[in-house]
């Protein structure tokens, strides 16, 4: 190959239609340019051309595609916008003969995806010598030939076009020939050997002469070749053939050795010089394509015939005689197309990663479908299977945009493998298929949603800090990030403490644990409201209601509320010896916090002086007399009372009540032994003490009773120093009253008087609204000295209660 010329690419810029239907915009450019330009070259500013911003091409991945994916000759600076030589452009390699070279590019673009077609058309330089089919052409002239007689010759080959293809010959000067030239269909020049002086074979046997081809370019080529003539005897007449221009048409692909077409020539000459032979003389690159038969003239096929490549032969036959002396023929073969090539389809640009939010209507791929073939059988229709939320839409010529046709869910199809289908209209049609993968991105657009609406946790009082009470459950069907739960409790207030102080969720189980020992007796149940929160952008969350409900368990034992609990004093009731059988004589009164079953309390005497005189009411906690008071019943009864709840694991308390039989406090001058059984080692001492001060005082006090008893109606009264024994309906805070469940009816009232003046106590006996209380009209008397000797060190005064029913 010659010297490489150079030139500046010229630019002719224009822009096609724009289908008012697509995103994507397309249009064409132009650059011509000279050929075998050096590989870094640039061929002209495409971003610049046209109007795309050079700082965004990296960004939208430019990138330069061959129409057919074939060698890639030109490729784009990404930080210029230039477009520059790749690779060696061989004008002839590319299109050999042809008088237009075009080679076709397309800048693609993404984000959006945009196409621009290049077309480059490619100007020839004179880098392509002339070449003749032989070093040598031999020819035998007879002796006799005529002046002016002419002798055709080979013509020389160059592979370049128009100017810078073969122009011209020129004869090596000599005594005997001149060149004539002769301009044949499609612009070839031919040229011939004329005669200008007879031969003489006796001076000259041989003669040598130089031709030369010249072409039109510049530099100027040229390339020789040796004619060497052999002077014979007298040859009168030339091979003629039937046809000057032979006309034949082949399929293309016919197979090696079919048969194209038989030339026929004839000589008038007989023996060796009416012998013909025949020979292709024109050369080219395709001349091993054909063969021919020197014998017989058949043109058969000798190589691969494709229309795609060469859809018409033209070949130059010679015939020659046995002495050299030729005519020339000229063979012109139509290719016709075969439906041969089935459509191929390109991928220009894919969008592999599509997020589920994109609009209806969105491009994601440019497809680009070839068929080699020609008319019908290159035209291609291409087609995606049904089943898809996307359509191909048709934009410029073999290009089609794969669009959405509707929303897209990731959650429910997650990815789309997409079959594109191009089939020609050929007979029969060829088809072939392309398959694209592509891919849904998630985008957060589904909130967490709880397995249930609403929770409920059931826990036991006096619980363990950290138990967990129960576990709530969000589902997301995003994925990664936007799929991920974590769970978090809303402010709130419980009992007006921060809801936190009593809860806590675990932000990725979803568990929750009790921060604290929850008392059923404070509260019973509580609402707590938690938060499920994706890690998308921007998050999204719902909330359910979680209601913890406390559970009871026996762990408060029975309080008592009377008899009060013992102190400093004690209280003894005081029971008229006329008492009968079922009549009330005292209750217990007990009360507990707990709810159900652990709050029903039952009442058991555990203990008594005599244990058949005196029952108690299972569930009231009324004492009663199981027989009439005789006698010979002890004075003094102590009963020990258990007070019982109903708990799983039951809880008790114990109580004491002290009984006196008497209707007067005179019999009783031993009350002092009824608190014996305490174990008080000082008791004895300070009762003697007490005996010795009061004893002065004692007949005096037992007067002022007397007189005080007959100045006021006979009524029963009791004998107090200080507050009132029996409390007639106090309760405790959070406790209520329950009937029949171990608190005092309202239907026992008690009062207590206290007299002024003297410090006499007075006991009345209460007159019940029972159908079943004793009467009694007795007054006891007694004088506080009568009881320092019981009570001994006690600093508040005795109570004691005379109860009658």
């Amino acid at each position: 190959m010659g010297h490489k010329g150079s030139a500046v690419a010229r630019l002719v810029f224009s822009f096609a239609l724009i289908l008012p239907t697509l995103n994507t915009a397309y249009g064409d450019v132009s650059y011509s340019f000279p050929e075998e330009m050096k590989q870094g070259t640039v061929i002209g500013n495409i971003a610049k051309d046209i109007g795309l911003d050079v700082s965004r091409l990296s960004g939208r991945k430019a990138r330069i595609d061959i129409e057919d994916d074939s060698k890639r000759y030109c490729d784009i600076n990404l930080s210029k916008g230039d477009l520059v030589v790749a690779d060696r452009i061989d004008r002839e390699a590319l299109c050999g003969k042809k008088a237009s070279c075009v080679l076709k590019l397309e800048l693609v673009l993404e984000n959006p995806l945009e196409l621009h077609r290049i077309s480059l058309h490619i100007q020839d330089i004179n880098d392509n010598t002339p070449l003749f089919k032989k070093d040598v052409i031999k020819m035998e002239i007879r002796e006799s030939t005529d002046k002016g007689a002419r002798f055709s010759l080979d013509e020389a080959h160059d592979a370049d076009i128009g100017e810078n293809a073969v122009k011209g010959y020129t004869l090596q000067r000599n005594d005997h020939f001149i060149l004539n030239f002769d301009a044949k269909p499609g612009g070839r020049r031919y040229c011939e050997l004329v005669l200008e002086k007879e031969l003489d074979r006796e001076n000259q046997q041989e003669i040598n002469l130089v031709l030369t081809a010249v072409d039109g370019g510049s530099p100027q080529r040229s390339g020789t070749v040796v004619i060497h003539v052999t002077v014979l005897d007298a040859n009168d007449n030339a091979p003629v053939f039937s046809q000057t221009l032979y006309k034949a048409s082949l399929p293309e692909n016919s197979p090696l050795d079919t048969v194209v077409i038989t030339v026929s020539a004839t000589d008038a000459d007989e023996g060796v010089n009416g012998d013909v032979m025949y020979e292709l003389d024109h050369v080219s690159e395709n001349s091993n394509v054909f063969s021919l038969d020197q014998q017989t003239g058949e043109v058969r096929v000798n190589g691969q015939i494709n229309y795609e490549e060469e859809s018409s032969y033209e070949i130059r036959i010679s015939a020659k005689d046995g002495l050299g002396l030729a005519s020339y023929s000229t063979l012109m073969i139509d290719i016709t197309d075969v439906n041969d090539n089935p459509p191929v389809i390109y991928l220009k640009s894919v969008t592999n990663s599509i997020p589920e939010n994109v609009p209806r209507g969105t491009e994601v791929a440019i497809i680009n479908v070839q068929d080699r073939d020609s008319e019908n059988n290159g035209r291609a229709r291409c087609s995606i299977q049904q089943n898809v939320p996307f359509k191909l839409v048709p934009s410029i010529k073999n290009y089609y945009s794969l669009v959405t046709t509707s929303e897209l869910d990731r959650e429910q199809v997650s990815d789309y493998n997409i079959t594109i289908t191009a089939t020609d209209e050929g007979s029969p049609p060829l088809s072939s298929s392309k398959s694209v993968q592509l891919s849904v991105a998630d985008v957060n657009d589904n909130p967490p949603v709880f397995e249930e609406q609403s929770y409920s946790a059931h826990v036991t009082e006096n619980n363990k800090p950290g138990s967990t009470l129960c576990s709530v459950t969000a589902r997301d069907p995003d994925w990664r990030q936007n799929g991920t739960v974590n769970y978090y409790l809303l402010p709130g207030e419980v009992n007006d403490a921060l809801v936190s102080s009593y809860i806590s969720v675990n932000g990725d189980t979803g568990v929750i644990h009790a921060v604290r020992s929850f008392d059923y007796e404070q509260f019973r149940s509580f609402k707590v409201h938690v938060m499920a929160r994706d890690n998308g952008s921007p998050p999204l969350s719902s909330n359910v209601t979680v209601s913890v409900f406390i559970t009871d368990i026996n762990d408060n034992s029975p309080q008592i509320l009377y008899p009060a609990p013992e102190g400093n004093s004690f209280m003894t009731e005081l029971i008229p010896r006329a008492a009968h059988g079922g009549s009330i004589v005292s209750k217990v009164i007990a009360v507990d916090a707990d709810s159900g079953q652990n709050a029903w309390l039952s009442y058991h005497i555990v203990k008594s002086t005599d244990p058949g005189l005196f029952t108690i009411g299972l569930h009231s906690g009324e004492i009663r007399a199981q027989r009439d008071i005789s006698e010979s019943d002890s004075m003094k009864q102590n009963l020990i009372v258990s007070v019982k709840d109903n708990g799983q694991t039951s809880l008790s308390t114990t109580c004491v009540m002290y009984l006196l039989i008497s209707d007067n406090l005179a019999e009783v001058p031993e009350l002092k032994d009824m608190s014996h059984d305490e174990p008080n080692s000082k008791l004895t001492s300070y009762l003697i003490i007490a005996l010795v001060s009061v004893s002065t005082f004692f007949l005096t006090f037992i007067i002022v009773i007397l007189g005080v008893r007959f100045c006021r109606r006979r009524k029963p009264r009791l004998l107090f120093d200080g507050a009132v024994a029996i409390p007639s309906a106090y309760l405790p805070p959070n406790y209520a009253e329950v009937d029949a469940t171990g608190t005092l009816r309202s239907n026992y009232n008690y009062d207590a008087y206290l007299t002024t003046g003297s410090r006499t106590s007075d006991f009345k006996f209460v007159r019940s609204y029972n159908d079943n209380t004793l009467l009694a009209d007795q007054t006891l008397r007694k004088t506080p000295t009568d009881f320092a000797d019981v009570f001994g060190e006690s600093e508040g005064s005795p109570e004691v209660g005379i109860f009658y029913m």
